[in-house]
């Protein structure tokens, strides 16, 4: 089965991510939640290089020093499975823009749980915020709702 590629970043500035509300988009699956920034795997590009692009294409910002977080794997039929580049960044520059798939805002980190967000991103917030090591975590949707979620292997209680 192929992947999906894309990538997620969360730059991190006096404890807030910068979030995306993505209320500008039609038809778009994400409408109403807030994620981090990010997108699709141009031809040749690799992680690393597609975070880097989409951050400045989405917020004007460049980052200097990307930490690659995980990796999150989802399944949602009827979409193709995604596998999802996770990276947070603190060191970057620039100065931010208006992006066109919605509202760019600083959230506290810990109003974030708050926010209507994917239930499986609560997960990786989570390990995020206790600067977990390098994870693999597979999350299985049906429709908006989390019916299954592995995290290194280990099928995790819901």
């Amino acid at each position: 089965m192929e992947l999906l590629q894309t990538t997620l970043c969360y730059l991190e500035k006096d404890g807030a991510y910068l979030m995306l509300h993505r209320v500008k988009k039609k038809n778009d699956v994400n409408h109403d939640k807030w994620v981090g920034v990010g997108g699709k795997f141009e031809p040749g590009e690799d992680a690393p290089a597609c975070a880097l692009r989409e951050v400045r294409e989405e917020t004007g910002l460049t980052m200097h020093a990307p930490v690659y977080r995980g990796i999150v794997d989802f399944f949602c039929d009827p979409w193709p499975a995604e596998r999802m580049h996770l990276y947070t960044c603190t060191d970057f520059s620039g100065v931010m823009t208006d992006c066109d798939e919605g509202c760019l805002e600083w959230v506290d980190k810990a109003a974030v749980q708050d926010l209507p967000i994917w239930q499986g991103d609560k997960i990786f917030f989570k390990l995020l915020a206790e600067d977990a090591p390098f994870f693999h975590l597979e999350l299985t949707y049906d429709g908006d709702v989390l019916v299954k979620a592995v995290l290194n292997g280990v099928s995790l209680a819901l």
